[in-house]
C-alpha cells in the first residue's frame, strides 16, 4: 500500500534504450523512421571515435551524452599515477597575495634587525637612552655604596641625615 496524498504521474518511469537494443530491433519506443542499418553505421561511427580518443570511464549519465559546456566543473580527483609531477600548477589569486605578503613581511623584518626603518631607528634611540639612564643609575649607587659603608646601620643613617642638616644650617646661617 503506497503512503502519501498525491499519486505518481501517469506517464510512469522513464526507459531509454541503448545502442544494441536499437540495433538488436528489441525496443518498443524505437521511431519508425530509424532503421537498423542507420543504429549500426552510428554504432561504427562511435567505436571509431572511442578508439580515437580514449576517455576516461564517467559515472551516471556523463557517459552517455557528451557535453560541450566550458562552464562544466570537470572533477578533479587524480589517481597517483595520473598525477603529472613535472606540472607547474599555477596559484590562484588569492594565494599569490598571501605569498607577496609574506615575502614583504619578512623583507620588512630584516630591514628592521639591521636598523634601516624608521621604527627600528627610534626603536634603537629610545633603547640608547634607557642604557645611559641605567649606566648612570648604577654608577650612582656604586658612589652611594662607597660613600655610605658607615651608614648601613639605620641608626648610623639617622644620625648622618640630622648632622647634615645642622650643617646645611649653620651654612645658611653664616
Amino acid at each position: 500500500m503506497v503512503r502519501g496524498k498525491f499519486k505518481g504521474k501517469p506517464t510512469g518511469r522513464r526507459h531509454f534504450s541503448t545502442p544494441e537494443e536499437l540495433i538488436a530491433g528489441t525496443t518498443a519506443t524505437r521511431p519508425r523512421t530509424f532503421s537498423q542499418e542507420e543504429a549500426a553505421e552510428n554504432v561504427e561511427e562511435e567505436s571509431e571515435e572511442e578508439l580515437e580518443e580514449p576517455s576516461e570511464k564517467q559515472k551516471g549519465t556523463l557517459g552517455l551524452i557528451e557535453i560541450n559546456n566550458p562552464n562544466l566543473v570537470k572533477p578533479k580527483n587524480l589517481k597517483a599515477k595520473d598525477a603529472d609531477i613535472g606540472k607547474i600548477t599555477e596559484l590562484s589569486r588569492r594565494e599569490r597575495v598571501e605569498i607577496e605578503k609574506q615575502k614583504a613581511h619578512e623583507r620588512h623584518m630584516k630591514l628592521q634587525e639591521q636598523g634601516k626603518t624608521e621604527q627600528s631607528r627610534k626603536d634603537l634611540e629610545r633603547l640608547a637612552l634607557i642604557r645611559k639612564r641605567r649606566a648612570e643609575a648604577a654608577r650612582k649607587r656604586e658612589e652611594d655604596k662607597a660613600g655610605n659603608v658607615l651608614f648601613a646601620c639605620p641608626l648610623f643613617a639617622s644620625l648622618h641625615h640630622i648632622f647634615i642638616k645642622a650643617f646645611m644650617e649653620s651654612k645658611l646661617e653664616a
